[in-house]
């Protein structure tokens, strides 16, 4: 049995689910789950993040999670960790670009936050000199000074999706017809969660909610805020929900979401407001969003790509596509937890 025929069998027995249960599965699902039975980085794969572009990414921001650090009092031990860490890469370059800030690599204990087997291994491999820690969930981090990096990370939670109507919400479903999956609409309710977008939305327009990214959020910002560190959010989305943002992505172009269950990538823009109350509500000091490319040139790419390109010219390629507006530079975003009594990362500003 496919993912595909247990989703209708589903349906069928206990009705019309939601675009959360349905990405859950696809993604998550123990036997047919996309991140479970597979690495989908690369260009053998379905996408490729900013890590994979170029290694000017992980170094800058290593760089800065490490001055953050020191403009903490550079506390020993410290908790080092990733949540949705891919191969390794991002991290890899953390810790090669780190490896000269004094006591930063002695004080740093490494933890991966991941459930893939397959993702794990290549994990394993990436970063085989550095012994790194992997844990199921965000809660099971050791308590401490926590610096974390989440790189595309809450753009792959599973997202509820609303229509507005005239005084209230309809909730897409995935529904099934003649054993096909099909999107499907519930009755228009009023929606406690969605009750200030009445404001400043109009009938017919969607408005997206993930259930579980302000908890994540506070979860990380909790311990920010009672024992010092800083997190970095870099997703693509924007501050405020607005639109049908899901995709699907396999071998790097668009997709139908519900064509064969748990074969391609399927993710949403993240709300940043809703990070941002999150946070602030844990106790958190929040930065502003800043564009990528942005806070990238704030890092000094530029300068670091100048002396690369002298190595490698297709670093000039690289760099375009990590910061131009047209490329990731505005669609990817940027955005900084730390405690109210510190100053934010390095290139981001409150």
């Amino acid at each position: 049995m496919s993912l595909r025929d247990r989703l209708v069998a589903r349906i069928r027995a206990a009705g019309p689910i939601t675009l959360a249960e349905y990405m859950r599965d696809c993604l998550t699902d123990p036997e047919f789950g996309y991140y479970v039975t597979r690495d989908p980085l690369g260009r053998a794969g379905d996408f490729v993040t900013a890590p994979e572009i170029s290694q000017m990414f992980g170094e800058l921001i290593g760089l800065a999670l490490a001055q953050s650090w020191l403009d903490q009092g550079a506390p020993a031990p410290f908790t080092l960790a990733e949540p949705g860490p891919g191969r390794g890469t991002l991290m890899s370059d953390i810790l090669r670009a780190t490896r000269r800030v004094p006591g930063f690599h002695d004080a740093a204990r490494l933890y991966l936050v991941e459930v893939s087997p397959a993702l794990r291994s290549s994990q394993a491999q990436t970063l085989s000199d550095h012994a790194p820690t992997w844990v199921d969930s965000l809660s099971a981090l050791p308590d401490g000074p926590l610096w974390l990096v989440a790189n595309e990370f809450f753009d792959a939670l599973p997202i509820r999706q609303f229509v507005r109507g005239h005084t209230g919400w309809s909730e897409r479903l995935v529904a099934e017809t003649d054993g096909e999956l099909v999107q499907g609409i519930g009755a228009e309710v009023a929606q406690p969660a969605l009750a200030g977008r009445l404001e400043d939305t109009k009938p017919g327009d969607v408005v997206e909610l993930c259930p579980e990214a302000p908890t994540l959020m506070a979860e990380i910002a909790t311990r920010i805020a009672r024992h010092g560190g800083a997190a970095l959010v870099i997703d693509y989305g924007d501050w405020r929900s607005l639109g049908d943002t899901v995709q699907a992505v396999r071998a790097h172009e668009r997709a139908d979401i519900l064509a064969d269950p748990g074969s391609a990538d399927l993710t949403a823009h993240v709300d940043f407001e809703a990070l941002a109350h999150a946070a602030r509500a844990a106790g958190a000091a929040v930065t502003r969003m800043t564009p990528q490319g942005v806070f990238l040139e704030r890092l000094g790419i530029t300068d670091r790509a100048r002396v690369l390109a002298q190595v490698d010219p297709k670093v000039v390629a690289a760099h375009r596509r990590l910061t131009h507006p047209e490329e990731m530079g505005n669609l990817f975003k940027v955005m900084g937890i730390h405690p109210p009594e510190a100053s934010p990362v390095p290139g981001l500003a409150t």
